[in-house]
This record gives structure tokens, sequence and C-alpha cells, in this order.
């Protein structure tokens, strides 16, 4: 199959040559960059390797998906001559191993094991870790490709591609802000060396570790890390190999499939449904639109008035954060309301209440997610203690996770009239009584009360101990989940048993 990669008419078979002389130039020019790294300090080529490491890992998992790579060996292929599972898998990854990545991915790891015994690691050690290092990428990217094939659309689509660049975003963006914020002064910053501290003990980053560990202690456990990784990751692998031999996949026509938008990408569940024509209004509707611009920009001028007061710019900066995410889990507290008549077809379909209240908590996901990636790393950034990052990060989980299982609940219980389809969006309509700002306060009240531990942890974090930030972290995290899952419930209930004053006040507004 490689070769044939070099067959084919002259246009082809050139940008393949052309591709592979590039692939072949870039991996002697880091193969050499990386040998130098013997005549470096230990710290820095500890450093480099497991964070080089770690990110060669992450590409092999995100990259079939994202490039929509189509798998030559992909075991539906060799369905029409009925092999069995158990041998058919362990072919077809032994088989992966032989492919121009991967072996890619040993000449940098034995350009890395030079470095690696210059200072001090054992020969078996290197051996070892590349070994594994090697056998996570391989086995990554082919349970990546199979869980691809199993959800593939016969065409690349706008939206998928806008959920890739979201996916890209949230963790390039990240980086890019951490990595721009260190001061080098010629030395490793303390940063880096606590962020190769932890992925040596993740399954990304476990493998690389081995033969750098500053103990045999840690070595150790990066190889049963890093052995049970590759152990989960080849089971995964034997059943995915099972469900897609024993699966047929649907015949889909991409002429009738054509122009549908979310819902030709969206699975074909009233879940599915619902999340499609939320994401088609939320990105369309100026209703919506508004309301996603204006919550980044309030956020930030909430800045001013603190700093104007007196209040330390490298404090102020924490606040807008928290204040995105507070407003995004506030977002969908009445969006059945933006419904309009358009509600009766859910209530009228038989739409579970669950499929309701998930399908309508995605669009405003997809959104505040990237958002509030950019803007945490950012403001830490700004505030120059990155240690501080998890505390923040929980607060904002606790206050978007909570909001949003409120909203669940406010948005069915208590409906309260807003603008029609196609009416300005700052144009109100009149209200009787004061359902709406009962549901809009208790919303927020609820958040800021479930956020409560993780804020009062994240300043303690912020006054003295930097130990609490992960108690912030966790609390956040725990608190945010909890109120999501029951105002998911609680929503999906009232959803359900409210289905005629839903209908009443939809045809009433």
């Amino acid at each position: 199959m490689m070769l044939g990669a070099l067959r084919g008419d002259r246009d082809h078979v050139l940008r393949r040559a052309v591709g592979l002389f590039v692939l072949v130039a870039g991996t002697v020019f880091a193969a050499i960059n990386v040998t130098a790294l013997a005549d470096s300090d230990r710290l820095p080529t500890a450093v480099v390797t497991v964070l080089a490491g770690s990110a060669v890992t992450l590409g092999f998992a995100i990259a079939p998906p994202v490039t929509a790579s189509v798998d030559p060996l992909d075991p539906r292929r060799f369905a029409v001559v009925g092999p069995e599972p158990r041998p058919l898998a362990a072919a077809l990854l032994l088989a992966g191993f032989l492919s121009v990545p991967a072996f890619v991915v040993v000449v940098l790891a034995i350009s890395l094991a030079t470095a690696w015994t210059a200072h001090g690691g054992s020969v078996v050690a290197s051996i070892v870790a590349i070994l594994l290092g090697v056998a996570t990428c391989v086995l990554l990217a082919r349970v990546s490709m199979a869980l691809g094939a199993l959800v593939r659309r016969p065409r690349q689509s706008r939206e998928l591609l806008g959920v890739y660049l979201v996916a890209v975003l949230v963790v390039v963006v990240p980086v890019g802000i951490f990595l721009g914020s260190l001061e080098w002064r010629g030395a490793v910053p303390s940063q880096l060396v606590s962020a190769a501290e932890i992925l040596a003990w993740t399954p990304l980053g476990a493998a690389w570790s081995i033969a750098v560990a500053p103990s045999a202690g840690a070595a150790f456990g990066s190889v049963i890390v890093a052995l049970a990784t590759v152990g989960v990751l080849t089971v995964v692998w034997f059943v995915l190999v099972r469900v897609l031999l024993t699966t047929t996949p649907r015949p889909v026509t991409v002429r009738e499939r054509a122009g549908l938008g979310w819902f030709a990408l969206l699975p074909g569940t009233p879940g599915g449904a619902v999340a499609a024509r939320s994401l088609s209004y939320w990105l369309r509707d100026r209703r919506h639109v508004v309301n996603v611009i204006v919550v980044p920009i309030a956020a930030v001028l909430s800045t001013l008035p603190l700093v104007v007061a007196g209040v330390p710019i490298e404090l102020a900066v924490l606040l807008p954060a928290p204040i995105m995410a507070l407003f995004f889990g506030w977002l969908p507290h009445n969006d059945l309301a933006y419904d309009s008549t358009a509600l009766w077809m859910h209530i009228a379909s038989g739409v579970r209440g669950l499929s309701d209240r998930v399908g309508r908590l995605v669009p405003v996901v997809l959104i505040a997610v990237p958002l509030l990636a950019v803007a945490i790393p950012l403001a830490v950034a700004m505030h120059g203690r990155w240690a501080f990052a998890p505390a923040l990060v929980g607060v904002c989980a606790a206050l978007f996770l909570s909001g949003l299982g409120l909203s669940s609940i406010a948005s069915v219980v208590s409906p309260y009239a807003v603008s029609r389809p196609g009416d300005s969006p700052f144009q109100q309509p009149q209200r009787t009584g004061s359902g709406g700002v009962v549901a809009q306060g208790a919303v927020m009240i609820g958040a800021l009360a479930a956020a409560s531990p993780a804020i009062w942890f994240a300043w303690q974090a912020l006054a003295s101990d930097t130990a609490d930030a992960f108690l912030a972290l966790w609390a956040g995290l725990a608190a945010g989940v909890v109120v999501l899952l029951a105002g998911i419930a609680i929503g999906a209930a009232q959803f359900e048993r409210r289905g005629t004053r839903l209908m009443e006040f939809a045809e009433a507004t």
C-alpha cells in the first residue's frame, strides 16, 4: 500500500513525491536537532522529551478525525473474506507499525535515545521507552480511525469543519498563551517543568518519560502507566474490530443529505434533532447572536470600574472569565420562549424531556467552551501566576455547569415572553407578572450559591496558599456536574409534565 501511494497519474505521483521529500527532510532536520540535546543539561532534555512526545502522541489521536483521512486498513474492507475478528485485529495492529508516521516516530525516538544515554539513561530504559511510545502512538491512531469509521459522513460539511476548528482552538490557543507568557532568561521555565512532571503521569507522556525520569520510582510509575495505556487501547481496538465486522453501515445518499447542515452532521435521534435545530437558530437568529456577542464584551468592560477604583490590574483581569461562565450558563434559562409557536413540533412529536433538555444545551456548550478556553489562560497569563489556573477553571466550571442545570429547569417551569422571530433583539414585549424576573434571578443566585465553595477555595488560593487552587478545581467540577445532572433530570420531568401549559404559553406569546 505504501508503494501503491506512488502510483497513478502524474500529478498524483508528483504530489506524493513532494510530500514524501518534505517529510523526510523535516525528519532528518528534527533528528539532527534532537541529537544536539546530548550537549545540553539533563533538565532541558527531560522537558523537551516529555512535552514533544506528548504532543506527537496527541497528534496521532486527533489527526485522523481532523484530516478526515480514510483508513486503508479499515477492518470492514476485509469482511468479504469472512475473517475472525481476533486474528484480523492482531494482523491489522501489526501492519499499523509499518507506516510512514510510525517510521518517523521511530527515527525521532532513536535520536532522542542518544541524548538519553548521554545523560545517564540506561539502554534498557531507552528501548522500553521507544517500544511503549511507538505502540501508544500506533494504537491511538488505529482506535481513532476505527471510531471515525463508525461515525464518518460521506463528505466533509462546513459544520463538521467548524467543529474541528473549535476543537483545535480549545487546545492550541491555551497552549500558545501559556508558552507566550513564560519568561525564559536562558533557563527552562518552572511552568514547563511542572507541565512535564504532570504529563509524565498521563497516558500521553508516560512512555516518553521512562528514560529521563529523575528516579527509579518515577521511572517505574511511568512504565506502569504506559503499560496500562497500551493494554486498554489494545482491548478497545479488538472490541472495535469486532463491532466493525458485525455492523453494516447504513447507506447514505449524498444528494439526499446535501444542504441539511447540522441535521446531516448530528445523530438521527430525537436529541440530535433538537440539538441540530437549536444550533441552526443559535447561529442564525440575531436574538441569540446578540446575546453571544454581548457576554464577552460586558465581561471585559466589567473590569474598568475596578481598575478605576484602584483594584490592581493583576486581580481585575481574573473577573471577566467567571462573569462569562456565569452568563453563558444563564443564557438558556428561557430557551423555550425563543421557539415561539415552533415549540409545538417538539411536544406534538412526543420528544422525551431528556432529549429536549440535552439537545438545547449543545449550542451554548459549543460556543462557550472555546471562548472560555481562550479567556481563562489569557486571564491567568495577565495575572502572572499559573499556579492559580486550576482555581479559575474550577470557579468557571461551577458557574457554567450549574447555570446550565438551573437553566434547564427555569426554561420549562417559568418561561416568559421575548421578542418574536425577526424582531429587534433589543425590543422586549410587555409582560404581566414577575415570572421573568424571578427566573433570571433564581438561575444567577443559584449558580453563585453552587459555586460558592469553589469561589471560597479560589479566594484562599489567591490570598495565601496555592494548594487550595486544586481544592477549588475539584469543588467546582463536583458542584457543577451535580447541579447540571440534577437540573437536566428535573427539567426533563417538568417538560413531559407541563407539555399542555407550554403549548398554551407558545400560542399566547
